[in-house]
Protein backbone atom coordinates (compact mmCIF):
# COMPACT_ATOMS: atom_id res chain seq x y z
CA UNK A 1 0.00 0.00 0.00
CA UNK A 2 1.09 3.42 -1.18
CA UNK A 3 1.75 5.75 1.78
CA UNK A 4 0.24 9.67 0.98
CA UNK A 5 3.12 12.55 0.53
CA UNK A 6 3.81 14.01 3.64
CA UNK A 7 4.69 17.59 4.11
CA UNK A 8 8.38 17.33 4.42
CA UNK A 9 8.65 15.53 1.35
CA UNK A 10 6.50 18.49 -0.62
CA UNK A 11 8.78 20.99 1.27
CA UNK A 12 12.15 18.79 0.59
CA UNK A 13 11.17 19.07 -3.39
CA UNK A 14 10.57 22.63 -2.55
CA UNK A 15 13.95 23.40 -0.98
CA UNK A 16 15.71 21.58 -3.68
CA UNK A 17 14.05 23.54 -6.46
CA UNK A 18 14.68 26.97 -4.80
CA UNK A 19 18.80 25.70 -4.37
CA UNK A 20 18.74 25.01 -8.20
CA UNK A 21 17.73 27.92 -8.89
CA UNK A 22 19.68 30.49 -7.14
CA UNK A 23 22.68 27.80 -8.24
CA UNK A 24 21.97 29.13 -11.77
CA UNK A 25 22.40 32.56 -11.03
CA UNK A 26 25.46 31.31 -9.04
CA UNK A 27 24.10 31.78 -5.53
CA UNK A 28 24.62 29.22 -2.84
CA UNK A 29 23.04 30.08 0.53
CA UNK A 30 24.95 27.72 2.94
CA UNK A 31 22.41 27.48 5.33
CA UNK A 32 19.27 26.78 3.25
CA UNK A 33 17.82 24.05 4.97
CA UNK A 34 13.95 23.13 6.20
CA UNK A 35 12.80 24.78 9.67
CA UNK A 36 12.24 21.14 10.63
CA UNK A 37 10.23 22.55 14.40
CA UNK A 38 7.61 23.45 12.47
CA UNK A 39 6.70 20.02 10.99
CA UNK A 40 5.57 19.40 14.52
CA UNK A 41 2.64 21.84 14.68
CA UNK A 42 -0.57 21.96 13.90
CA UNK A 43 -1.01 24.45 11.32
CA UNK A 44 -3.27 24.23 8.53
CA UNK A 45 -2.57 23.23 6.23
CA UNK A 46 0.39 21.31 7.57
CA UNK A 47 3.09 22.64 6.47
CA UNK A 48 6.92 23.41 7.45
CA UNK A 49 8.84 26.59 6.74
CA UNK A 50 11.89 26.44 4.73
CA UNK A 51 14.99 28.19 6.58
CA UNK A 52 17.33 30.42 4.61
CA UNK A 53 19.52 30.69 6.73
CA UNK A 54 22.64 33.64 7.40
CA UNK A 55 24.99 34.02 4.08
CA UNK A 56 27.89 36.42 3.53
CA UNK A 57 27.52 40.28 2.06
CA UNK A 58 28.85 39.22 -1.10
CA UNK A 59 26.16 36.36 -1.14
CA UNK A 60 23.46 39.23 -0.36
CA UNK A 61 24.53 41.20 -3.13
CA UNK A 62 24.28 38.57 -5.79
CA UNK A 63 21.18 37.84 -4.06
CA UNK A 64 19.32 41.34 -4.88
CA UNK A 65 20.72 41.68 -8.06
CA UNK A 66 19.31 38.82 -9.23
CA UNK A 67 15.66 39.72 -7.94
CA UNK A 68 16.39 43.50 -9.29
CA UNK A 69 16.75 41.96 -12.52
CA UNK A 70 13.95 39.89 -12.69
CA UNK A 71 11.52 42.69 -10.69
CA UNK A 72 9.22 44.13 -13.65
Amino acid sequence: MTQPPRPQDAMTHCLEELRAALALHGIALPSLGLDLPTFAGTYAPPAGLVSLGNCNAATARALTAVLRRAAP
